[in-house]
C-alpha cells in the first residue's frame, strides 16, 4: 500500500524498519510503532492515512506476538536500552569514518539512520540533551557530507561550523533493500575536541558519549555499500574496565531507604548491561553492573 502523502515524515523510518526486519526484528517493530504514532499525529482522520495507519497497525501487533518471547519487546526499559545501544554503535562508527576522511554512501546512511533511531528513542519518552545533540549532529553530517559528495566537493572531517544542510529524498531513496553490514569496525572516536585546523565554531565540537554507551566491536550498520568499494573489517582491541576493588564483596551499608526511582536507576543499569552481553560487549556490561552495585550499596551514583 503507498504511503499517503501527508505521511511523507515517517516514509524513511518505514524503510529503515524494511531494512532490519531479518536482521534486527527489535529494531524494525519500535521504527514501525514510531511511524505509527507519528501518523496519527500527522493526520490520523483522512480515509487514506487512516486505512494505513490501521495495516501499520495490525502489522505491529502481529510482530508483538511474533517477538513475545523477545524481552526487548515485552519490557520497554530493554527495548529503550536495546535501541538506544543499536542507534550509538550506528553513530559512532560513522564518526569514526568521518574523522578519518573515508567518505562513502555507507558512512552517510550509517550517520542518517542513527538519526532516526534516535527519532525512534522517543516511543519510550523524551530523549537525553546527549541523544538531542546525537541527533541533531547526525542529521546534519548527512546532509553535508552528501551535498559535498553530489557537489564534487570534498567534506571536512569532524565537527566543523553547522551550516542549513538541506537533506533531500534523493539519498534516502538510495537505501535500497538490506544487505551485509561491515562488522568489527573502528568504532571508539574521541569526542572530546578537533582536528588543530579546524576550530570549534559550534557546540558539536563537544558532543559526549554517556559513560557505558560505547560501540561494541561488532557495529550493526544496517547499510548498502558499493560492490566496487567494499569496506574491509577493522579488528577492534577489547579493553577491559578496571574493576572497582570497594564493590567486591561489598554489602548495604546501614539501614538505607531507597526511593522507587532508584530501583528503576538500578534496574535499568542492569538491563544495559544485559543488551551490552548481546553484542558481546564485556566492558560496557561491567560499566553498568558497577553502577547498578554501587547505587544498591551505597545508595549514591
Amino acid at each position: 500500500m503507498a504511503l499517503p502523502p501527508q505521511l511523507k515524515p515517517i516514509q524513511h523510518h518505514l524503510r529503515t524498519a524494511q531494512e532490519h526486519d531479518k536482521r534486527d526484528p527489535v529494531v524494525a517493530y519500535y521504527c514501525r510503532l514510531h511511524a505509527m504514532q507519528t501518523g496519527m499525529k500527522l493526520d490520523g482522520k483522512t480515509p487514506e492515512c487512516r486505512k494505513f495507519l490501521v495495516k501499520l497497525m495490525d502489522q505491529l501487533e502481529m510482530m508483538k506476538k511474533e517477538l513475545s518471547d523477545n524481552e526487548s519487546i515485552s519490557q520497554e526499559i530493554v527495548g529503550n536500552a536495546h535501541i538506544e545501544n543499536y542507534a550509538l554503535k550506528m553513530f559512532l562508527y560513522a564518526d569514526s569514518e568521518d574523522r578519518s576522511g573515508n567518505f562513502h554512501k555507507n558512512l552517510i546512511k550509517s550517520f542518517y539512520t542513527s538519526s532516526l533511531l534516535f527519532d525512534v528513542l522517543s516511543v519510550f519518552g523524551e530523549l537525553s540533551e546527549e541523544n538531542i545533540q546525537h541527533r541533531k549532529y547526525a542529521k546534519w553530517k548527512a546532509a553535508y557530507i552528501h551535498n559535498c559528495l553530489k557537489n564534487g566537493e570534498t567534506p571536512q572531517p569532524g565537527p566543523i561550523g553547522m551550516e542549513g544542510e538541506a537533506y533531500d529524498d534523493e539519498f534516502g531513496a538510495e537505501g535500497g533493500g538490506p544487505s551485509q553490514a561491515p562488522q568489527n569496525l573502528q568504532s571508539q572516536p574521541s569526542f572530546h575536541g578537533h582536528p588543530s585546523n579546524q576550530p570549534p565554531v559550534s557546540n558539536f565540537s563537544n558532543i559526549q558519549i554517556p559513560p557505558g554507551s560505547h560501540a561494541p566491536a561488532n557495529t550493526p550498520a544496517e547499510v548498502p555499500h558499493s560492490e566496487a568499494d567494499p569496506i574491509k573489517p577493522v579488528p577492534v582491541p577489547r579493553t577491559m574496565p578496571v574493576v572497582d576493588p570497594s564493590l567486591l564483596n561489598s554489602t548495604q551499608q546501614g539501614d538505607m531507604r531507597f526511593t522507587p526511582e532508584d530501583f528503576t536507576r538500578a534496574q535499568k543499569y542492569c538491563k544495559y548491561a544485559g543488551s551490552a552481553l548481546q553484542y558481546e560487549d564485556v566492558g560496557t556490561a561491567i560499566q553498568n553492573l558497577q553502577k547498578a552495585l554501587k547505587l544498591l550499596t551505597t545508595g549514591k551514583e
